[in-house]
């Protein structure tokens, strides 16, 4: 029989890490798509690194970063009574930095798209950067914004490496749909994973597909428009 509690992990830990990402990418993005400073290369840098960066680096280094036998992990569990290694907050933690650049480029990219006179439109009206932020540039970009949190979520459904370093393989709290597979294959339950992973190859596909589509139907241009 399925077990479905690994299907149910993932969607939480995705839709969690999807939220999360939203909030904060958008300030991000947006000063990094419009701020003039010089070391805006190396954050632009540091938010693509997992991009380029092997899933098992990056986990090694936040389970070395988060584990109790070190200063920050032993600082959250001596003062807060966290302990993320080998835990649900701790898979929330590990996929926020790994999904980073999949959320961020795409809303930066997005702000980049909209034409600089209805921003410098909004502020000759007298609106405030919110409010330029949140009624005029939000709204004209909704295909990047939607963009950014499909890849999001199929990209935090998809990890392996950095949730089985930082996570583990625990039922019910940490063993998420990639890391079931991994199971599966090791004991040669072949045709369980292969069921699993092919939920998984529709799933891809469906968000790709979905992807295009918004991004056509956002960059569609009108013929007879001149």
């Amino acid at each position: 029989m399925l077990d479905l509690s690994p299907f149910y992990l993932t969607l939480k830990l995705a839709t969690v890490t999807t939220a999360i990402l939203f909030v904060i990418s958008v300030p991000v993005a947006y000063g990094l798509a419009f701020a003039r400073w010089r070391g805006k290369v190396i954050v632009e840098s540091i938010v693509g690194l997992p991009l380029v960066l092997p899933p098992s680096v990056l986990g090694f280094y936040l389970l070395l970063a988060l584990s109790p036998l070190n200063a920050f992990g032993h600082f959250l569990e001596k003062y807060f009574d966290l302990r993320l290694v080998f835990t649900f907050p701790g898979l929330v933690v590990a996929s926020v930095i790994y999904s980073l650049p999949f959320m961020i480029q795409p809303i930066q990219n997005g702000f980049r798209s909209v034409p600089v006179a209805l921003k410098e439109a909004a502020y000759t009206l007298g609106k405030s950067r919110f409010t330029t932020l949140t009624k005029v540039l939000l709204p004209n970009m909704k295909g990047a914004l939607l963009t950014g949190c499909m890849l999001t979520f199929a990209h935090t459904i998809g990890e392996f490496g950095v949730v089985l370093m930082v996570g583990g393989n625990i039922p019910h709290e940490t063993r998420v749909i990639s890391v079931t597979i991994y199971d599966e294959v090791e004991a040669m339950n072949y045709h369980q994973a292969n069921v699993y992973a092919s939920i998984l190859l529709v799933f891809s596909f469906l968000v790709l597909i979905s992807v295009y589509l918004v991004n056509n139907r956002a960059f569609k241009v009108d013929p007879y428009h001149d």
